[in-house]
């Protein structure tokens, strides 16, 4: 996952040479905020001179289309336009030198971006008041980061506002691309120490299961003795995980099914592949994680096991199935 670094969070240090720090460890954006105020492209002007990190350019205003000009002028890489602002929809066709997208706050629908999505590359998820730093994360952004990515997937997804080492660990899980860190990244004495941190699998948990799981709506599930080798296909089809999860009828877990377990079946009965058994091919001591198991339980958890993991079924203290966590998101989000 980027890091996109909120310059004016820090209130401390020299302008100038907060840019070389930040560059010094690599950051992947520079986050500013634009609240109406021209006056940020000189702050603009001047990062140029002494680095060639990518800007992320947040405005807003009800007015974007007065600063087009400036963002061809100083070719910024990255422009979101906050929604709940804009009069009209934003025409950006004559500046083809960035890449733009939208902001939505918490309270927002994400299908506001139909709009805009043949030519914007990115959503901003304003978890916290747009343009003011130190703000609490809202948790309702977890199942609205899910939903966009299902429904635009070849979208990219920012994240502002509140962003810990643990939020970063679940967006990660996620497949968020980048994430604005402000107070978090200036608050540590070593913003080196910070993006290791931000990076890490080593957290205090505040966080559950259940708060980023994918729910059962998502979540392909079938009833023991109640399917066919069939049925395990197309479930497994339409949810694209690489998985079923088999329940005992009363929406306990029996079992798991996977990839790896229908190729075995198919190898087994490769002479007889229209009388396949179900049953055989069922995981019937599957791993798997309770909803109100923090952050740290499922990483110790996902450590303890001698296998790797790439999914988790999820359930609640009857071991009634309530969702799936997915791992492979950590992989791909790091590109």
């Amino acid at each position: 996952m980027k890091i996109s670094a909120s310059i004016y969070s820090n209130k401390e240090k020299d302008f100038t040479e907060l840019i070389k720090e930040l560059d010094a460890h690599r950051i992947d954006y520079f986050h500013i905020d634009c609240n109406d105020e021209p006056g940020v492209f000189e702050d603009i002007e001047n990062i140029r001179k002494v680095s060639s990190t990518k800007i992320d350019l947040h405005l807003i205003t009800p007015t974007p289309e007065k600063y087009l000009d400036l963002i061809s002028k100083y070719k910024i890489e990255n422009v979101t336009f906050q929604y709940e602002n804009l009069k009209n929809k934003i025409d950006v066709s004559a500046n083809d030198g960035s890449k733009f997208g939208l902001a939505i706050v918490s309270e927002t629908n994400i299908n506001v971006f139909d709009e805009y999505k043949n030519v914007f590359s990115h959503i901003l998820f304003m978890s916290t008041t747009p343009g003011v730093s130190g703000g609490k994360f809202n948790r309702d952004n977890f199942s609205k980061i899910r939903v966009f990515k299902n429904n635009y997937p070849d979208k990219k997804i920012f994240v502002d506002g509140g962003v810990n080492e643990e939020l970063s660990f679940i967006f990660r899980n996620m497949g968020v691309y980048a994430s604005v860190i402000g107070s978090y990244l200036f608050k540590n004495d070593y913003i080196g120490s910070a993006l290791l941190n931000l990076k890490s699998d080593n957290i205090e948990s505040h966080y559950l299961a259940g708060d980023f799981m994918l729910g059962l709506d998502e979540t392909p599930v079938l009833k023991i003795n109640e399917f066919g080798f069939y049925d395990v296909l197309l479930s497994i089809e339409k949810y694209q995980h690489g998985l079923t999860i088999v329940e005992n009828g009363k929406g306990e877990l029996e079992g798991l099914i996977t990839n790896a377990d229908v190729r075995k079946g198919l190898i087994k009965n490769f002479n007889d592949m229209n009388n396949i058994d179900v049953n055989t091919i069922i995981n019937l001591n599957p791993a798997y994680i309770c909803e109100n198991n923090t952050v740290t339980e499922i990483l110790n958890y996902i450590k303890s096991l001698n296998f790797p993991i790439l999914y988790l079924p999820v359930v609640d203290e009857k071991k009634r199935v309530t969702g799936i966590l997915k791992f492979n998101n950590l992989i791909k989000g790091e590109l």
